[in-house]
């Protein structure tokens, strides 16, 4: 039997992330009162290939909102589903919604909406034009990013933050082989970072988010060195995380590099991780542009929290072409849908850059 418990500072991280809630809320109304400039609408992030957009907008802008304004993104328990409507609940609130003969779906692998079930936590994004639509729907879906800390069997326990607790990983035996191509050393001391279906007790992993790294959390490389000034906007891949005490509607992101200063209660217990991207220190509160380079869906988010496990990869994002090694952020469940981010595939390559 795995034993999910650890002594940690549950109560510390509950205190942070109280307050970087507080903080991002405040930025949010504030963004609804004074809407941001169009004229500085991308923050002078190049467009694709290194040239500015017409107009200062990339040219696949999808005209998803800025963070002031509502997300296209709700999630919730799914109360009925038929072939043409969705009734889902969020607290008190019950939505219907349309389902059109374009609306997708997935649940552990792509199905058809009518399919899913009562019960389901969903997760749904609306049509960028038509109000009411549904355009995307993911049911159940989970992630698991950490250190393998042991292992009984196809059954896994993570590290996932030194103040969180362990998350249970149980690798089918139909996605087995499918897992191992991505991560062949499922055994402690390595990484994961997997994609499945959220079960009672466990995450039900059936896509491999990303390659293994090669190298045990306890023989990391050191990154490259590097002179000069941070450049004004960093590549990278952008990732997204489940909720963990936040609202599941928040807009915002874990940052890799927070100011020290300010403390990270989620760092992994065993080590202080390294940077492999040169990244400006920021503080809880602060404002990050940051680009879906496949899509050119632009929008600012707040600095929510930390983002100690991301600092453990090196890897790159291959939604579309190549991005340059590192993470640079990883956002709130609903700011990646929000942004254009498909779930399932873990990723999209983005640019960020100090908003204003």
């Amino acid at each position: 039997m795995l034993d999910t418990r650890r002594g940690g500072a549950c109560c510390d991280r509950c205190a942070s992330t109280a307050a970087a809630v507080r903080v991002a809320r405040r930025r949010l109304l504030k963004a609804a009162v004074f809407p941001p400039d169009d004229s500085q609408a991308d923050g002078g992030l190049p467009a694709q290939g290194g040239v500015p957009a017409q107009g200062g907008r990339a040219p696949q802008d999808v005209g998803f909102p800025e963070p002031g304004r509502l997300p296209r993104t709700i999630m919730g328990r799914i109360l009925d589903v038929s072939p043409h409507v969705l009734a889902i609940s969020s607290g008190a609130t019950e939505t219907r919604l349309t389902l059109t003969a374009d609306a997708t779906a997935w649940r552990g692998g792509p199905v058809d909406p009518a399919a899913l079930f009562p019960g389901d936590l969903a997760v749904v994004r609306l049509h960028p034009v038509r109000r009411g639509v549904a355009d995307r729907i993911w049911a159940n879906i989970g992630r698991v990013t950490g250190t393998i800390s042991n292992r009984d069997g196809s059954m896994l326990l993570v590290d996932v933050g030194g103040s969180r607790e362990r998350e249970v990983v149980a690798v089918p035996s139909r996605a087995a082989s499918r897992i191992q191509v991505r991560f062949p050393n499922l055994e402690p001391g390595y990484l994961i970072d997997v994609i499945g279906l959220r079960q009672p007790d466990c995450l039900e992993a059936l896509v491999p988010a990303t390659s293994q790294p090669v190298y045990p959390v306890s023989r990391l490389p050191a990154p490259p060195l590097v002179s000069g000034h941070v450049p004004d906007s960093i590549s990278g891949s952008a990732t997204w995380h489940e909720p963990a005490g936040t609202p599941y509607g928040l807009l915002g992101v874990s940052y890799p590099a927070l100011d020290p200063d300010a403390g990270c209660p989620e760092d992994p217990a065993s080590q202080q991780a390294p940077a492999f991207v040169r990244m400006p220190y920021l503080s809880v509160g602060s404002l990050l542009r940051i680009r879906n380079d496949c899509t050119g869906t632009t929008s600012v988010l707040p600095v929510t929290g930390c983002a100690p496990v991301v600092r453990l990869f090196n890897d790159r994002c291959l939604t579309c072409g190549t991005s340059p090694r590192g993470r640079v952020a990883d956002l709130t469940l609903a700011s990646f849908v929000a942004l254009g981010g498909e779930l399932e595939r873990g990723c999209f390559n983005a640019t960020i850059a100090i908003g204003r």
